[in-house]
């Protein structure tokens, strides 16, 4: 069957309908804000619990990382994903995410092969890019330090 260009270009604009944009930039932009108050409603409740700003903050971070793995591991981040869009991919929830779905998708494989090596797949050159980031910034700020302008 020889299919033209042009019943080919129909064929793909029948088959996948244009996407609400402003819907979507909608969602994405509530739930998002939506993680973000709740990181904030978080900080809140750790501070009242007596813990400075920076260990209330870490607390946070651990916190929402937690929730973000717990989520994907029960199977809902994906479920919340679908709607939210990339309004959970942003957060701090997101990289829990990336983290978690490719070890879990490869747990089958075994523990270390499966899971180890799978783990960091996504969040690896994240980790990496951060790591090393981090380290040229503590190298800048201390030659700054040493020789202020």
């Amino acid at each position: 069957m020889k299919v033209t260009k042009q019943e080919y270009s129909k064929m793909t604009e029948k088959a996948s309908p244009n996407s609400p944009i402003i819907l979507n930039c909608l969602k994405a932009f509530l739930f998002g804000g939506g993680i973000c108050a709740l990181g904030q409603a978080l900080l809140n409740v750790f501070k009242a619990m007596g813990l400075d700003k920076v260990s209330a903050g870490s607390a946070v971070s651990v916190s929402l990382v937690f929730l973000g793995a717990a989520l994907t591991a029960l199977g809902l981040y994906e479920k919340i994903a679908k709607h939210a869009g990339a309004g959970t991919l942003v957060p701090i929830t997101g990289f829990a995410n990336s983290v978690v779905a490719p070890a879990i998708e490869f747990k089958s494989e075994g523990y270390v092969l499966g899971l180890g090596a799978k783990m960091f797949i996504i969040a690896g050159p994240v980790i990496v890019y951060g790591t090393l980031a981090s380290v040229i910034y503590g190298i800048i700020y201390y030659v700054f330090s040493l020789f202020p302008l």
